[in-house]
């Protein structure tokens, strides 16, 4: 996951003018970009869960109240991603949010 210290000392950089973004260091930039890449495919990855259930009409082997906990964990990701002005944080939270939903509905729906 995200590490929310970052973004503190990130704000630092920002106000004292220590880094640019994008940053010209390409290696980097690279990362800054990447970032975004990761924020798409790791809910992709976890939304083949949420197909199998909905496809299989089966969530037998799905444990609801991890799913519920990392929804919550997820919507309080977006807020603060809102709150700090964090693009990659509130799309990746944002779609593992409704990946997670889809999951724990599912659940309810076929568990």
């Amino acid at each position: 996951m995200t590490d929310p210290i970052h973004h503190i000392h990130k704000r630092k950089r920002i106000h004292q003018k220590h880094e640019t973004y994008p940053h010209p260091n390409k290696v980097k930039r690279l990362l800054d970009f990447s970032i975004y890449a990761v924020g798409i495919l790791l809910p992709f990855m976890v939304s083949l869960q949420a197909f199998k259930i909905w496809n299989e009409k089966n969530a037998e082997s799905i444990a609801l109240p991890t799913f519920v906990a990392l929804t919550l964990g997820n919507i309080l990701w977006v807020v603060y991603g809102l709150v700090h002005k964090e693009k990659p944080i509130v799309v990746t939270h944002t779609l593992f949010t409704l990946v997670n939903v889809a999951i724990v509905l599912g659940t309810i729906l076929y568990g």
